[in-house]
C-alpha cells in the first residue's frame, strides 16, 4: 500500500512540473534608469532586495521545481510590479515618494520576506543596516507628497 501511495505522490510530482508561473522576462534597461543611492545602500538594496525588486533575479535551483516554483515565481512577478530599481527614472514622482514611503515602513517589519531569508541567509539585514536604509529613503521623501 505504501508503494502504491508513494508511486502516485511521485507521478503527481511529475505531472505538476507542466503547470509553470512564467514570469515576463527581463526589459531593455540602461544604467540611468537604476535607482541612486550611496553605493553603501546600494550594496544593501542589491544583496537584500534585488532579487523581487529588480531584473537582476539570481534563480535558486528550486525555483524550476513545482510547486515551489509557483511561489518563488509569484514573489519575483509581484515584486517586480511593485517595485523595479531597474526602472526607477521610470516612474514619476508621485510614484516614486510613494515608494520612498514603503520601503521606509516595510523595511522594518517584512522586507525582505522571512521565507526568503530562511533559504538566503546572506540576505539578512541586521538592525542597524535597515536603520540605514530606513533613513535614507526618509531622507528622499519631499513634503510635497
Amino acid at each position: 500500500m505504501f508503494k502504491i501511495i508513494l508511486a502516485w505522490l511521485f507521478g503527481a510530482l511529475i505531472l505538476i512540473q507542466a503547470i509553470q508561473i512564467s514570469i515576463p522576462k527581463p526589459e531593455k534597461v540602461t544604467p540611468d534608469e537604476e535607482i541612486k543611492a550611496p553605493a553603501e545602500i546600494m550594496k544593501m538594496l542589491k544583496t537584500s532586495c534585488y532579487d523581487c525588486h529588480s531584473y537582476e533575479t539570481k534563480m535558486p535551483w528550486y525555483g524550476n521545481i513545482a510547486p515551489l516554483s509557483w511561489e518563488v515565481k509569484s514573489h519575483i512577478k509581484e515584486g517586480r510590479e511593485w517595485l523595479n530599481f531597474q526602472t526607477w527614472d521610470r516612474y514619476d514622482d508621485e510614484k516614486k515618494q510613494k515608494l520612498y514611503k514603503g520601503i521606509a515602513k516595510t523595511i522594518n517589519f517584512s522586507m525582505p520576506m522571512p521565507m526568503y531569508l530562511s533559504l538566503h541567509k546572506e540576505a539578512k539585514l541586521s538592525r542597524e543596516q535597515r536603520r540605514q536604509i530606513k533613513e535614507w529613503a526618509e531622507s528622499n521623501i519631499k513634503e510635497d507628497y
